[in-house]
């Protein structure tokens, strides 16, 4: 039974599709480690539909991401690597641009030279048409942004001015200074030539991560933009363009809105997305959403069903969209009906699963990305009918399902009566009890799903003899809208911890569990409720907290959304009533907290910033408990660089062999 972190890193991940315009292949991002091994590249494979086996389309260490099929059959992707005739200046690697694999083959072709880079693209299915979108000066010619980006970042001045939040976003700072780059939508043709620039007054609309299409004749683009709400968070409408004459329209204002993820219909004249409305007493509901181009109307699908879809395509009649779902625990693939509403499940009950990247081809059948938690993730195909297997395509992570591990799902009541859902996985044919590694998830709205996790891999903790429960406690998604709202407001440690509890006192209750030797651990969410639980009980062996959160009101200020932290803690004043606010802060109750503690945060982390990280381990070190730090500087809410997941794996699992030896 192995499994080790050298391995789980050494495996090639599978992260995109984009399939070809006849359906019979698709274009695969794959990661993978570098000559090095000090970071992730990757390369376009060629994967058949029909099972054939695959082909590997690009290499070099470089990045090749992002593939999308031209009008005719070729094939755009963004790379950064560096033309033979140009000679390269010395930021060139930084900068994306839009390359391109002629359909008859032959050597990538760079399409664009955006001078500051391209970060996103798309091509009109049907048309000569391509839209980017690219950083750009305001108010400097074309041919001089390059060089005018490049003495500034030289010379100055380094100051951030800013007039309203937010300033940061994950890992970065947003910027409100006109002489910074702001993201604009680039109209171009497929070959890169004939560049108009459709928004040239474009400042803060797109500047957190906007999400766009193109209509099949190239003539509309949708995109989702950004302008502050009435509650001091951003509004999310969508911006309808016409690419031919520029004209340009809002759709969907409304207090305190976010669509996401615009996806045309295949005949141009609808548009589907998901929407919802933030409120500090009722957590958002995303609702699948459709939009008459032509008028703006919309019309909301499917608000009987009590789950939250993520619209991804439609099928290739337009009368369905494609979507996935946190459903009990697992993430099928459904479809909608555009006239009645009716959901369809199409991935079977028995595959299990998470499902994403999902696109149609033009067969009808759906393709996507598959992976459970014994089975990294690959690319699948799957009929759209009902209660239908989906096929695994090429295995290009190299990984092979775990056999050497069992899950098992348990259901257990919590001290309200309700059903708790976690998965427990454990070493198969494991001989007497084994020690428990509860690992809780974040968000704190999300869910603990029956898929692959790079980060928290449990299989890295059962191949070395543990049981890991994943628990899904209140505000996980999956389990319906009532469930979600259990965490909305400031309730962080009431009813979830309760929850989290049940299922440890019923797991610990088990003859193949060892109640003596258990722990704790999460991050982000999971890391506060860690926080929470040492603050709490001593009933665990230790404690490991990652990107956590030991403070509420003092939190307000320093996370990089305070806006939505108001909502979510459910609109109370934490500078009128500290006290009430902090009501569930681990921090008041650190007097209490008697468990061994290992702190990992990453110094780059915005969301969760690291002085909760210090905080915490300060109150721990003051009051006497065994506790680490463990900081990355050079990482954010995730660690994601090889040698530092090596390092914060290597240090997760020492730390716990320690505390619980037998």
């Amino acid at each position: 039974m192995t499994y080790t972190v050298q391995q789980h890193i050494a495996l090639k991940r599978v992260t995109e599709i984009a399939p070809s315009p006849d359906g019979r292949w698709l274009a695969v991002t794959v990661q993978r480690l570098d000559r090095d091994g000090a970071k992730y590249v990757s390369d376009l494979w060629k994967v058949p539909t029909d099972g054939s086996p695959a082909t590997q389309l690009t290499r070099g260490d470089c990045k090749d991401t992002s593939p999308w099929f031209r009008h005719d059959g070729a094939l755009c992707f963004l790379s950064n690597r560096q033309p033979n005739e140009v000679k390269p200046d010395e930021d060139a690697e930084k900068r994306m641009q839009v390359w391109c694999l002629p359909a008859g083959g032959g050597e990538p072709v760079m399409l664009t030279d955006e001078p500051l880079g391209v970060e996103a693209f798309r091509c009109a299915e049907h048309a000569d048409r391509m839209i980017l979108l690219a950083p750009v000066l305001i108010d400097v010619p074309h041919e001089k942004q390059r060089a005018t980006a490049a003495e500034r970042a030289k010379k100055g001045p380094s100051a951030r001015r800013y007039r309203r939040q937010p300033v940061r976003h994950w890992d970065h700072w947003l910027h409100q200074n006109d002489d910074l780059a702001f993201t604009h939508v680039i109209a171009c043709d497929g070959s890169g030539r004939h560049r108009v620039d459709l928004t040239p007054g474009a400042r803060h609309e797109f500047a957190i991560e906007p999400s766009f299409d193109v209509s099949a004749d190239g003539r509309q683009v949708a995109i989702t933009r950004q302008t502050p709400g009435a509650d001091r968070e951003l509004d999310t409408t969508l911006l309808l363009i016409d690419v031919d004459t520029r004209a340009q329209r809002v759709v969907g204002e409304a207090p305190c809105v976010n669509f996401d993820a615009p996806v045309f219909s295949p005949d141009g004249r609808h548009i589907a997305t998901t929407r919802s409305f933030r409120s500090p007493k009722v957590v958002a509901r995303p609702l699948a959403v459709v939009i008459d181009v032509a008028t703006g109307a919309s019309r909301e699908l499917a608000a009987h069903w009590d789950r939250w879809p993520g619209v991804a395509d439609w099928d290739r009649d337009g009368r369905k969209l494609v979507c996935t779902a946190d459903d009990d625990g697992h993430a099928p693939v459904f479809t909608i009906d555009v006239d009645s509403g009716q959901v369809e499940r199409i991935t079977a009950l028995a595959a299990g699963g998470a499902h994403t990247h999902l696109a149609t081809l033009a067969d009808g059948r759906i393709a996507g990305i598959r992976s459970t938690l014994l089975e990294a993730p690959e690319c699948f195909v799957v009929d759209a009918r009902a209660d239908s297997a989906p096929k695994t395509l090429a295995r290009l992570s190299g990984h092979e399902k775990a056999e050497f591990a069992v899950v098992e799902t348990v259901r257990v009541p919590s001290t309200d009566g309700t059903p708790i859902h976690s998965f427990l996985v454990k070493p198969k044919d494991a001989r007497g009890p084994l020690p428990l590694l509860l690992w809780i998830h974040g968000g704190p709205i999300g869910m603990d799903v029956d898929g692959w996790h790079w980060r928290w891999n449990p299989l890295l903790a059962v191949a070395q003899g543990y049981a890991v429960a994943l628990p899904n406690p209140r505000g996980s998604t999956g389990f319906g809208q009532d469930f979600i709202q259990g965490i909305w407001g400031n309730v962080w440690g009431a009813q979830c911890y309760q929850d989290l509890m049940a299922v440890t006192d019923a797991l610990a209750a088990r003859p193949d569990i060892d109640r003596q030797r258990t722990m704790a651990m999460g991050g982000s969410f999971g890391g506060y409720m860690t926080n929470w639980i040492g603050s709490q009980t001593d009933r665990f062996r230790c404690l490991i907290t990652h990107a956590s959160i030991a403070t509420m009101a003092q939190f307000t200020g320093t996370t990089d959304h305070p806006a939505w932290w108001y909502l979510e803690m459910g609109g109370e004043d934490p500078y009128a009533d500290m006290e009430k606010f902090d009501r569930y802060a681990p921090i008041r109750y650190v007097k209490q907290w008697k468990t061994p503690t290992l702190i990992i945060h990453g110094e780059l982390d915005y969301r969760c910033p690291i002085n909760e990280g210090l905080n915490l381990f300060e109150a721990l070190q003051y009051h006497g408990v065994d506790s680490e730090l463990l900081v990355f500087p050079d990482e954010n809410h995730w660690i994601l660089k090889p040698r530092n997941i090596v390092a914060w794996y290597d240090a997760v699992l020492e730390f716990i062999g320690r505390h619980l030896k037998p």
